[in-house]
């Protein structure tokens, strides 16, 4: 028996400590611990509520536009606001465009390097490479003469000692499997993907103000003055800017991305075998089409033990169903209270007892969904859709299973997705539809424009006495929703349930380990002293940085100091 500690966790936002239990090269235990106490919960107590997203917002320094709606949409609904429909489109703009910039960062520069062996670049055939690459897609920049130049590059770095961005990997890993031309074309498009990120997040900026904290929201609306004629405001120039730059990231994710990740899933079928965990399955709806959010483009629901056939959908944020399931457990994180409290009841009094495998050990809660862990994240969003039979969430779950299909010679089926590799397929799949969206969405707000709707904002008004609110947002990493109990117009509790709490959850009261620690249990370590395998699985959920990784074994001697990309 083997204990590997990895902390803190790299290429995520946050602080992530990971400890396992290997007996003869699989992991049988698994606690998933996050070390840094955020408290912002308490902060907010007794502040105005029109005031909390721009507090929210420094949550993370990456789920920025995320917290901000959700916590006006929160008070929204304690309010019973309906919002402009200007407004709701510039909102969900915001929302798209900072989603297709997160999902194509998180599997270029946070996660491929868990499967891509840079070092094999320098023995690929660029001719070749460009081949295969220009069989899945006609991307213009997948050239021979692309490809050449990119190997070249990498060539560079190594004949100079500086790595630069691919120091410090599992290179040469046996986990590693691509062959050298799928690796230099990897490499070629994460670095094409540093470029087209960026347009993603211009359109945030755009309409925001600034990035990664935007300035634009309101309690009630938005702040984007809108008058066709005027270079100060939202006009026409700037809706086709916007839309210039959409349509660069639309190419970008669905010539590039997606065949890219079938193609790594495809070299890699095993691991649609590794990392199922969870498989109660939590989405809400977003992307709202009315001023009184009760239609929307993205479905949710809740998907228990992974059978689509018993999909309940969620119909919105007053939904019963969605606002009496949520709860948080404490038993086994660094708070007073035990649990399981509703979020409205919710406390965060924090109480440090050191790391102890069979008490306390994380700052992180463990929410449950009536009475039971859930996994959030693009792959419960899929599925959602697919079970609802959303026609896009249907057309490219069905496309991406079709090249995957074609590249492993397997049948690839939704079964499948129940994986490490099916995480990284369906947040594919959400970005390729959420980049329908961007242009069905812009084209909406275009229209609402120039028809001569301007209206932005609805004064909200706050009663006297104790009201309740939650606001919810289907967000990169899942489902995220802030939960606000406002009392004479000011705030006397207020609770975020972010996807992370969700899917990094310690055990709960009833020992029920979370998504993380359940994904981890009957996956492969090759090399305990290089634990990629663990990585591979947690990076999946796409958690957010840290430098360095340190493993220890159970009587906390140093085994190994791992650095890693």
């Amino acid at each position: 028996m083997t204990r590997v500690t990895v902390d803190p966790i790299t290429r995520i936002e946050g602080h992530l400590r990971i400890d396992v239990e290997v007996d003869q090269g699989k992991i049988n235990k698994a606690w998933a611990s996050s070390t840094m106490f955020r408290g912002i919960e308490r902060i907010l107590l007794g502040r105005d509520p029109r005031e909390a997203w721009l507090f929210t917002q420094r949550f993370c320094g990456v789920c920025t536009t995320v917290h901000a709606l959700a916590s006006v949409r929160a008070v929204e609904d304690a309010l019973n606001l309906p919002i402009p429909i200007n407004a709701q489109y510039i909102r969900n703009l915001i929302l798209i465009a900072h989603a297709l910039h997160d999902h194509i960062v998180h599997f270029y520069h946070l996660s491929a390097l868990d499967w891509v062996d840079v070092t094999q670049v320098l023995k690929a055939d660029p001719a070749k490479a460009s081949s295969i690459a220009e069989s899945l897609s006609d991307w213009p920049n997948n050239s021979t003469k692309e490809m050449a130049a990119v190997k070249t590059k990498v060539k560079g770095l190594v004949d100079s000692g500086q790595l630069g961005p691919f120091a410090h990997g599992y290179w040469g890993h046996p986990a590693m499997k691509l062959p050298p031309e799928v690796n230099l074309i990897a490499v070629a498009h994460y670095l094409q993907a540093l470029e087209y990120q960026r347009y993603a997040n211009q359109v945030v900026g755009m309409l925001g103000g600034k990035t990664p904290h935007i300035q634009n929201v309101a309690v009630g609306g938005v702040q984007n003055a809108i008058n066709i004629d005027s270079v100060a405001t939202l006009n026409v120039d700037r809706l086709y800017q916007m839309k210039s730059l959409l349509d660069k990231v639309v190419s970008f994710v669905q010539n590039v991305y997606v065949p890219d990740v079938c193609a790594v899933a495809g070299f890699y079928p095993d691991w649609f075998s590794y990392g199922s965990g969870v498989t109660n399955y939590l989405s809400v709806p977003d992307l709202p089409l009315d001023e009184g959010s009760t239609k929307y483009d993205l479905p949710g629901g809740f998907i228990p033990n992974g059978d689509l056939s018993k999909f309940h959908p969620i119909t919105g944020q007053k939904d019963p169903y969605w606002r009496k399931a949520v709860t948080e457990d404490s038993e086994h994180a660094w708070y007073k209270s035990g649990g399981p409290l509703h979020p409205w009841k919710g406390e965060t009094d924090p109480e440090f007892t050191d790391w102890k495998e069979d008490g306390k050990y994380s700052w992180v809660k463990a929410p449950r969904f009536e009475g039971q862990a859930a996994q959030v994240g693009p792959l419960a969003n899929v599925l959602a859709g697919y079970a609802s039979g959303n026609p896009l969430m249907v057309k490219w779950t069905d496309a991406a299973l079709g090249k995957i299909s074609a590249i492993a010679k397997v049948k690839a089926t939704p079964a499948m997705l129940h994986s490490t590799l099916g995480r990284h397929g369906a947040r594919a799949v959400r970005t390729a539809v959420l980049s329908e969206l961007a242009v069905k969405h812009w084209q909406l707000l275009t229209d609402n424009i120039v028809k001569g709707d301007s209206a932005i904002f609805n004064q909200p008004e706050f009663p006297k006495g104790e009201i309740e609110g939650v606001g919810f947002h289907e967000a990169p990493r899942g489902t995220l929703s802030h939960w606000v109990v406002i009392d004479n117009g000011a705030i006397k509790n207020y609770q975020a349930v972010v996807p992370t709490t969700w899917n990094a959850s310690p055990r709960d009261g009833k020992g029920t380990s979370g998504p993380y620690e359940a994904s981890l249990l009957g996956n492969p370590i090759a090399d305990a002293a290089h634990p990629l395998e663990v990585l591979r699985t947690v990076h999946s959920f796409d958690p957010c940085m840290a430098c360095a990784v340190h493993t220890f074994d159970p009587q906390g001697n140093n085994v190994a100091k791992v650095k890693v990309l």
